[in-house]
């Protein structure tokens, strides 16, 4: 018996369920193509999920997840009541905010610039320049901002020389430093490839709204403004969506790349310091609660993301 519900009929999901499988059968070829990517997402992000009741133990590694005993809530009452939590949560929600305060804005810019460029072997060398960086590893950026920026040999530290400085400060090593670099560096490097996907939004834009547009007397600026952006808000979204449901993960290897014991009191956030409680410190499950803890804040914060775009825009992701 069907249900009625908001003025629609509810399909039993009986009836669903067959759908569902003469659907499988009839497309069977596209869910054999699917099938490898579901497997790995399985092996690689469900499986694992068993650990994390490593979190509510006293793990050691001799007695395995089964054999040791279960200790509740311990672990997250260690690290909320240790010194170096407050801190670590501050540093960890400065330096995602800034990074996206400064960092989303950008491919959008940079995406609205490209599509008013006219010159096809410009756009395209532009779009090569800009990209580039990308494919950068996180150790050689590292290793390029050291050389520049040392107060020796690079190039920040000749110019101060040859303006008349003779001990210029060390700039890595100032904690007051640590994000402007961190962010701007990383805003210079991924800008480019983040905005290939607005770029693609702009180019399905129908070309008769420019040209009505023209014949109406819209300048490039107003068309810029009444039809780019429109465009474009939809897909920006749902990016923001997905980057503040990472908003508590910070790219590890950058960030512990760029510590030194000068700036650790600025520099040191959840993912550098889940790493060494447990890789270095050995602590597996105060390791695990943690980096637990920073999950469920970043689920959170998704879901709310998510509710409030939904309810004022009729934009989400579910």
């Amino acid at each position: 018996m069907s249900v009625k519900s908001v003025g629609k009929e509810r399909v039993p999901w009986s009836t669903r369920a067959i759908h569902t499988c003469r659907g499988i059968r009839r497309n069977w070829g596209l869910y054999l193509l699917l099938l490898p990517a579901v497997v790995l997402l399985f092996c690689f992000n469900y499986l694992p999920m068993y650990g994390v009741q490593i979190a509510f133990k006293d793990f050691t590694p001799s007695n395995g997840i089964e054999g040791s005993p279960w200790v509740g809530f311990a672990n997250f009452q260690t690290f909320f009541n240790s010194f170096q939590s407050k801190n670590l949560i501050w540093n960890t929600i400065t330096l995602s905010l800034y990074s996206l305060i400064a960092g989303f804005p950008f491919p959008i810019f940079l995406a609205l610039m490209m599509n008013q460029i006219r010159v096809k072997r410009f756009k395209q060398t532009l779009q090569v320049v800009t990209y580039l960086p990308h494919f950068i590893s996180t150790v050689v950026m590292v290793g390029i901002m050291l050389i520049l920026l040392s107060p020796s040999n690079g190039i920040y530290g000749n110019l101060a020389h040859a303006l008349g400085v003779q001990s210029p400060p060390n700039i890595m090593g100032q904690a007051s430093a640590f994000q402007h670099i961190y962010v701007w560096s990383d805003v210079w490097q991924h800008a480019g490839w983040d905005s290939i996907i607005y770029i693609a939004a702009l180019a399905a834009i129908d070309p008769t709204l420019y040209e009505a547009a023209t014949v109406d007397g819209a300048s490039k600026f107003q068309r810029l403004i009444y039809i780019d952006l429109p465009f474009l808000i939809p897909t920006a979204v749902i990016l923001l969506i997905m980057r503040a449901g990472n908003i508590m993960n910070l790219g590890f290897e950058k960030v512990y790349l760029m510590q030194n014991p000068l700036n650790t009191s600025i520099s040191e956030v959840i993912s550098t310091y889940v790493y060494k409680i447990g890789m270095i410190s050995n602590q597996y499950s105060l390791s695990a609660a943690v980096n637990l803890f920073n999950t469920i804040i970043n689920f959170v914060l998704l879901v709310l993301v998510n509710g409030v775009s939904k309810k004022l825009g009729d934009t989400s992701l579910w």
